[in-house]
């Protein structure tokens, strides 16, 4: 990840601070808004979904730009290969053979490897498998997912650790290996994965108490739990819930039907999405802390995109309501496409490497990243799905 400076700050606008309120329905606390200011409100992007052709147009804008700036693919860590997950989101999209072909190129140069080998238990680690596998269904080879699966396979069928699942501290991590076990579950027909899945989820969620039923938000670990922003407020890190999000709706997306057997990943993604809808900048963009708009505000992609992901795949298929979160994730595209992409493709306001508002900063037009790329790569080619 790159962050250079700049002194072109990125624009301030009317936000809202979640606070926790016990007046909510089915008995259940959550979350009410108070309007906050902050200075330098930009004018609201709209609501109203682009095309799908212009849609596409600025994804292959914004990857042909990347692509272009980047000859090597990279290494086999969890931010290249989160860029890469969106690049083949793009292909599936478009048919682009030079975005196959560079996947592949990836892939192949770093000989379908785990980072850290398959001993592993890291999510990080994983995020290279759910790229492996897309190549895979595109001309399957064992050889393709051999290395991930051996890894997987390890965490669940350890001889010496077999009720291990207090490996997930930090909700970056769902993101990462989540989809992953799906994937091996459904490769072997072994339901041993997925029960191991909802095993970790639950020590992240419960056990661990990363999710706030009250706020309908993630804290990002257990120091952020007991952090607070300097004006008092929670800390809820954007990226961090963009991470959870995405999880959530990459695992429906990939066993349509398993909510039915663990409600919790449809409510996850609606609990999110009400949080979301409350919490969304003037400008489209959500800022670096959800709870508190004061708290470095500011224009930040990553997050934003990644709500943007989770918010389409909601609509699209019936877990949200499309006349009440199409118009969110509308603005938040728009808001996007406007601010931070640069007429040449380059995608700027991406928070680097991280894990609180306090990262990387100052987050500004020239600050990019390939898992923000990968991020709105994702976003565009799940909204244009809604898109005519």
């Amino acid at each position: 990840a790159t962050l250079v400076p700049s002194t072109a700050a990125g624009a301030g606008a009317t936000g809202a601070t979640l606070v926790p309120s016990t007046a909510a329905g089915a008995g259940a606390a959550r979350a009410t808004l108070v309007p906050s200011t902050a200075a330098g409100a930009s004018a609201a992007p709209s609501p109203a979904l682009p095309s799908r052709a212009d849609i596409l147009g600025v994804l292959r804008r914004v990857n042909d730009h990347w692509i272009g700036a980047h000859g090597n693919p990279g290494d086999n860590q969890w931010a290249r290969a989160a860029y890469f997950s969106g690049n083949m989101a793009l292909y599936r999209a478009t048919t682009d053979a030079r975005y196959l072909g560079y996947a592949q190129r990836w892939a192949e140069q770093n000989n379908y490897a785990i980072h850290n080998g398959v001993a592993t238990r890291h999510a990080d680690d994983h995020m290279a498998g759910q790229v492996y596998y897309d190549l895979n269904d595109i001309a399957p080879d064992p050889a393709k997912v051999g290395a991930i699966n051996e890894s997987i396979r390890r965490m669940v069928y350890s001889s010496s650790l077999p009720t291990k699942a207090d490996d997930w501290w930090w909700v970056d991590a769902l993101h990462m290996a989540m989809p992953v076990f799906v994937r091996v579950a459904r490769a072997t027909g072994d339901d041993a994965y997925l029960r191991k899945l909802w095993a970790l989820y639950t020590d992240t969620k419960k056990s661990r108490a990363l999710y706030d039923y009250t706020y309908e938000l993630w804290y990002r670990d257990g120091d952020a739990k007991r952090a607070r922003s300097p004006g008092g407020k929670p800390v809820f890190w954007s990226r961090g819930n963009g991470w959870a999000i995405a999880a959530h709706a990459k695992v429906l997306g990939l066993w349509p039907g398993i909510d039915a057997r663990w409600p919790e990943y449809r409510y996850n993604i609606q609990g999110l999405a009400r949080s979301l809808a409350k919490s969304q900048r003037a400008d489209g963009f959500w800022n670096v802390n959800l709870a508190d708009p004061n708290h470095l505000p500011g224009p930040e992609t990553s997050g934003t995109a990644f709500f943007v992901f989770g918010l389409a795949y909601g609509i699209r298929t019936g877990i949200l309501d499309r006349a009440t979160y199409l118009p969110v994730a509308a603005r938040a595209w728009n808001g996007m496409v406007a601010t931070a992409v640069h007429p040449d493709g380059f995608l700027g306001y991406v928070q680097g490497v991280g894990y609180a508002p306090e990262s990387s900063q100052p987050v500004t037009t020239n600050s990019t990243a390939d898992f923000g790329v990968g991020g709105f790569l994702l976003a565009g080619t799940e909204l244009a799905k809604l898109a005519s």
